[in-house]
């Protein structure tokens, strides 16, 4: 049919098992107007009711299942696919590892990471804006998989660049008190200070033992024609993280 939108998406550069599927949608193609236009995935950020679901009906296409969705709380807690069967379940990562599972998470600045193991038999995606990377959502992420360290893989997907994440000195604090090293990703800005959350997630995720990462090259907040951004536009939708099994 000529009037359904194709989606826009982003999909990891990494050298993942061919029955991994992960990528991230775009603001593009879908339903949704005003602030929220148009590819909005997120039910409570104002947007109509109605609109989510005709995008969610048309992510579905892209997918063998329904998304499991998380009520994401900016915590460290990672469920299995199973064990998020409520959709209120607080959490901000989920991982399966069984075929036709879709994990799912949904972000708008905050940084969006994939994870799959070499032999592609789990995987996992995590919301980690800076109070869950300062937690150790990435770190309960890995320990999560049971999937020995070294042997994962992980890409950063889009979130708010090292030159727009504008924070304060308890951010700062946050991170440099319990690790000195993530100080290198921090950038002194008058009384305040630009955060890198694609840093701040490398240094956490070699902590942990994933040495191979690859991404980590987007601005949501610069790239307003694909990209939402809550630090930008206060009012907006949301963008969705999706792996899964074949």
């Amino acid at each position: 049919m000529t009037d359904i939108p194709e989606i826009e998406v982003i999909r990891p550069d990494w050298p993942a098992s061919a029955n991994v599927h992960a990528f991230t949608t775009t603001r593009s193609s879908g339903f949704s107007d005003g602030v929220w236009s148009s590819l909005n995935l997120g039910l409570h950020c104002g947007d109509n009711p109605q609109h989510v679901e005709k995008n969610r009906r048309l992510l579905s296409g892209l997918l063998p299942s329904e998304p499991r969705w998380i009520n994401q709380v900016h915590g460290r807690r990672a469920v299995s696919w199973e064990s998020a069967k409520d959709t209120e379940t607080g959490a901000d990562a989920i991982f399966s590892n069984q075929t036709g599972q879709v994990c799912a998470v949904l972000t708008a600045d905050c940084l969006p990471v994939l994870f799959c193991n070499r032999s592609g038999t789990c995987v996992a995606v995590a919301h980690a804006g800076w109070r869950g990377l300062a937690a150790g959502v990435l770190e309960a992420t890995v320990l999560a998989m049971d999937c020995s360290p070294s042997d994962l893989m992980a890409w950063l997907g889009p979130a708010i660049g090292p030159t727009t994440f504008e924070v304060g000195k308890d951010v700062y604090d946050s991170f440099v008190g319990s690790n000195d090293e993530d100080a290198i990703a921090f950038t002194e800005h008058g009384d305040r200070w630009l955060a890198d959350l694609y840093q701040l997630a490398r240094l956490a995720l070699n902590r942990a033992g994933v040495e191979q990462v690859t991404g980590g090259q987007y601005c949501t907040y610069s790239d307003s024609k694909r990209f939402y951004s809550f630090r930008r536009d206060g009012v907006t939708g949301r963008m969705a993280s999706i792996i899964w099994l074949e």
